[in-house]
């Protein structure tokens, strides 16, 4: 299961979808509610039975994390990518990100937001590519999603207690939350690692395709080998 970051949708994951072909699921979760519980429900409710491996970026991490909090039997392994359990809730961000959404448009919440995620080793045509995805949305949708980032639980109990293997990646210039905050929840996992990719932001799956892609086959075959 690959669980999509903000302000993009499941398509970001193209690069991985051969990885696990005819047993990958990418959905969109935009119009799946405003809370991190139920795109936590809509994710699995077309998969059955269990030993899912659960990769998610930035909000699609935390929605990884809600799985394995609410549905720990189902899952075998997660790969949190650009992903912070813990949360501390900042409604004034939250309010001006929805005005800005709102009054500017998505470009300018992109320009505002989004863009500046990116490593300035990212090509140009990487990130108008993600801008062209995120585009695609509305600006119900987008602000839906918003909302759910900016509302979910802190789940950094997660991290201490789910006894399945973690996998922590970290573009070397993300700043959200970034290497060195993965390191430290890396540590603090049962059993898990880090991977921290150098000329990386924020979005690795489009950033570093081939990096990632090794990462993702290691976790696969590992719960393969298990």
């Amino acid at each position: 299961m690959l669980l999509h970051a903000l302000p993009l949708d499941g398509s970001m994951w193209a690069e991985q979808m051969h990885l696990l072909p005819g047993a990958t699921h990418a959905p969109t979760l935009y119009s799946s509610g405003e809370t991190i519980d139920v795109w936590a429900r809509a994710a699995l409710e077309p998969l059955t039975g269990g030993n899912i491996i659960v990769v998610g970026c930035s909000v699609g991490g935390s929605c990884a994390l809600e799985i394995a909090t609410s549905a720990p039997e189902r899952v075998s392994a997660l790969v949190l990518i650009g992903t912070k359990a813990k949360h501390h809730p900042d409604p004034t961000f939250h309010a001006s990100a929805l005005r800005l959404i709102g009054e500017e448009g998505l470009e300018v919440a992109w320009e505002s937001y989004w863009a500046p995620l990116f490593s300035r080793a990212t090509s140009a045509a990487t990130i108008n590519r993600a801008k062209e995805m995120a585009l695609r949305s509305s600006a119900a949708e987008i602000a839906r999603g918003v909302t759910v980032f900016h509302t979910r639980p802190s789940r950094d109990h997660c991290l201490t207690t789910f006894p399945g293997p973690i996998t922590i990646v970290s573009g070397a210039d993300d700043v959200a939350p970034g290497p060195r905050a993965s390191t430290s929840q890396a540590a603090s996992t049962v059993n898990g690692r880090v991977h921290v990719l150098p000329a990386c932001g924020h979005y690795v799956p489009l950033e570093r395709p081939l990096a990632l892609n090794a990462i993702l086959r290691d976790v696969i075959g590992s719960q393969e080998r298990g």
